[in-house]
């Protein structure tokens, strides 16, 4: 058996503890790096391909409640248009969410925007709103027919798959051609949306990307789709 030789006096040998201080060193300056690309591919995670908000109203349930993490696509909006049913995000067209408290300020506030920058925190939704597209530039849509229900370019639309189960297709009947290059949308629970029957159409170039699942809580998982409803609806003449 070899033996390891000890210094007289059991103390370690001159050298040994700036080989332990350099380790010490190389370990910190690995974690920095890592850290630091994590960081970077969740920034650009973010900034490119998807996101995630923070559901801060009753206007899409029960699609999505109150306090949902949903993810939205933002790479699905540079490889297709988005289309009827759609659900997206996009910022307010022109004060659609009224006054808005002023963010968070100090170091709490800083560290909260950074990490939501970042993608480590859900966006809280300030400064954007969340609804279905039923319209695209140049649909007529109108509610309600004599069935009760929401039309686009004439096709009734079957809309019980996503409406509030108490809500009709809308509490006022409109009627209104979308012009081109902008959406028309509604939430979910019709009775408790600010939506376009209210504000109007707005540029689609406003749209952040398409919702497509749940998140959080873990209870809500679920995947957000466009359905079928709008699959009959012809192009606008």
């Amino acid at each position: 058996m070899i033996e390891e030789s000890v210094p007289p006096g059991g103390q370690e040998e001159p050298g040994v503890p700036k080989q332990k201080e350099r380790r010490g060193w190389a370990i910190l300056k690995e974690t920095a790096i890592v850290v630091v690309l994590s960081l970077f591919i969740a920034t650009v995670v973010r900034i490119f391909l998807v996101q995630a908000f923070l559901i801060p109203s009753e206007s899409m349930q029960d699609t999505l409640n109150i306090g949902d993490r949903v993810m939205v696509s933002k790479i699905s909006l540079r490889f297709g248009e988005v289309e009827r049913g759609d659900v997206v995000v996009f910022a307010d067209p022109n004060g659609w969410l009224g006054p808005q408290p002023e963010r968070t300020g100090g170091i709490g506030g800083s560290i909260k925007g950074f990490f939501q920058f970042v993608g480590v925190l859900p966006d809280d939704s300030e400064g954007h709103l969340i609804k279905r597209v039923v319209g695209l530039g140049g649909d007529t849509v109108e509610c309600c027919d004599d069935d009760g229900l929401l039309t686009v370019n004439g096709v009734p639309i079957d809309e019980a798959e996503y409406v509030y189960p108490t809500d009709a297709a809308s509490q006022t009947d409109f009627s209104v051609t979308v012009p081109d290059g902008e959406l028309f949308v509604l939430g979910d629970h019709r009775s408790n949306s600010g939506d376009s029957r209210i504000h109007g159409s707005f540029s689609d170039d406003l749209v952040v990307g398409k919702a497509f699942a749940v998140v959080w809580p873990i209870s809500r998982w679920s995947g957000v789709s466009a359905g079928d409803a709008f699959d009959d609806v012809p192009p606008p003449e």
